[in-house]
């Protein structure tokens, strides 16, 4: 039996080596779950630090599409353009702490997920939407309720969606300003995804604008201030016979003639998800075959 030389010996385990590096960063990007920060109740919401009386409400007004209280009002609405069905939820609040954020397991990492409904149900959330899935993401900044947990730009050209305690929106460019910046600006919230859609009532993507790689028509979801304490939260279905998607083009052209003056896109694709009152709002698919919802990292929530 002739022995295998020396080189070819080497070779082979240069390769072996290689597999398992590979499989590994692979593994570690997309599978592996890694925390970095456990929400606790001292960060969890600037709300939950305010006055405890502005909690205090009367009984809620609630059907299968509104809800109404003393200080949320939510309508929601369903809309048929561009060939898909579009969901609108319309919110009023007395306040910008009702707007929220949370984490999928309350934790800040890679690679935790969850179903939205089920971070809704952990969260008490009456109305919510899938977030900016930052899980996917080593960088870009993230600030929710108040708290900075990444500073890292994304890209010198990334645009950031920012709430402010006042609950004006902003779209920023992440390489002209930092993280602790915003903070000390007011930001409640920092969404890194991308990108926005109308600034100032103007529409400000192009008719051929994509997000990195994705088809041209998808699911999507985004959210939009209308006018003080005012907006709405919309997700659109796609990639099924029923609704083709929209491009990111026509779901600023759909938020303009809502009335929006600052519009940000949000993670799309499967994705795409809208809650309210116990149930899921629109048909969230990956691949169209199926309807169901895809885990995610965080959501942003009203509550």
């Amino acid at each position: 039996m002739k022995l295998l030389n020396k080189p070819f010996i080497w070779a082979i385990c240069y390769s072996l080596i290689l597999i398992c590096f590979t499989s590994y960063v692979i593994l570690d990007v997309f599978v592996i779950p890694r925390a970095y920060v456990i929400v606790s109740d001292d960060t969890s919401s600037i709300a939950d630090q305010s006055d405890s009386s502005a909690n205090i409400t009367t009984a809620a007004n609630v059907t299968a599409t509104s809800y109404q209280d003393d200080n949320i009002s939510i309508t929601i609405t369903e809309y048929r353009k561009y060939d898909t069905s579009i969901y609108v939820a319309d919110i009023y609040l007395s306040s910008i702490d009702y707007l929220k954020t949370a984490f999928a397991n309350d934790t800040f990492g890679r690679n935790i997920t969850q179903k939205t409904s089920t971070i809704v149900a952990e969260n008490d959330a009456i109305l919510a939407i899938n977030g900016d899935f930052y899980g996917a993401q080593t960088k870009g900044y993230v600030i929710r309720n108040g708290v900075i947990y990444r500073s890292t730009v994304a890209d010198s050209t990334n645009e950031d969606l920012v709430i402010y305690e006042d609950g004006s929106f902003e779209i920023i460019t992440e390489g002209t300003i930092s993280a602790d910046e915003l903070l000390s600006n007011g930001a409640k919230q920092v969404l890194s995804f991308g990108p926005g859609l109308i600034d100032d009532g103007e529409i400000t993507v192009t008719s051929d604008a994509k997000v990195d790689k994705e088809l041209t028509s998808n699911p999507r979801t985004a959210i939009g201030m209308i006018d003080d304490l005012h907006y709405v939260m919309i997700v659109s279905d796609g990639r099924t016979t029923e609704s083709t998607g929209l491009s990111l083009y026509q779901l600023a052209d759909f938020m303009q003639s809502l009335g929006v003056t600052n519009g940000y896109n949000l993670d799309g694709g499967g994705s795409s998800t809208m809650y309210f009152n116990g149930e899921i709002v629109n048909n969230p698919t990956t691949t169209g075959q199926t309807i169901t919802e895809r885990s995610v990292s965080d959501i942003i929530y009203i509550g």
